[in-house]
């Protein structure tokens, strides 16, 4: 089994990469392979519209997206992630998702696989939940399965988000912290990795 995850932040190594590592990380202990791509660290344009891929499954810019696509066909669950921008994605996770035009337009290549999202962003009711709905739209246009894990206890959160929202001081100034101390987020990304497996598992049987 095999799970792939794609880090759509500017920034790599930072809050959203350690995000989708917590999901691998609890993937792996379960069983799977995995795999964090970077896409601040690959050459990747944009989309320019050519419609190639309305006749063939194939897209005739030469990037690195071909290589990443591969993989993804490869996998049995694609991870992505995405800081929230605007209540978006990021302009970078924007052209990766429409690069991957040529997966759907003859027939949907990534039918059957599992997904799943993760968001951080400053504030919890700034855009984190449509960014993070965004992602999974992404998988419902492809076909793949999205997985939306909670944690076993009381309600603690709506998602894999972590925002850098420590609370409020005793004036009302929000108290800032960094996304990787948010343990609620952090919970669901490591509960994410876990149900992706077992729904990769169940779906093999």
């Amino acid at each position: 089994m095999r799970i792939l995850a794609i880090n759509g932040s500017h920034r790599p190594g930072k809050g959203t990469a350690t995000l989708l590592q917590a999901a691998l990380d609890a993937a792996k202990e379960e069983g799977a392979d995995v795999e964090l791509i970077e896409l601040s660290q690959l050459n990747i344009g944009f989309c320019v519209g050519c419609n190639t891929c309305m006749g063939k499954p194939h897209c005739p810019i030469d990037d690195d997206m071909h290589e990443v696509v591969s993989k993804m066909l490869e996998a049995d669950g694609i991870v992505l992630g995405s800081p929230d921008y605007f209540s978006n994605v990021s302009s970078r996770m924007k052209a990766f998702m429409e690069r991957t035009r040529p997966l759907h337009m003859i027939e949907n290549a990534l039918k059957g696989k599992v997904g799943g999202a993760v968001v951080t962003a400053g504030l919890p009711d700034c855009g984190a939940e449509k960014t993070l709905a965004e992602l999974n739209h992404f998988f419902a246009i492809q076909e793949v399965t999205a997985v939306n894990p909670r944690p076993a206890g009381p309600v603690a959160g709506n998602g894999p988000i972590a925002t850098q929202f420590a609370g409020l001081d005793e004036t009302g100034r929000t108290r800032w912290r960094n996304v990787k101390a948010d343990s609620t987020g952090f919970a669901f990304a490591r509960q994410l990795g876990k149900d992706m497996v077992k729904l990769i598992e169940r779906l093999a049987v």
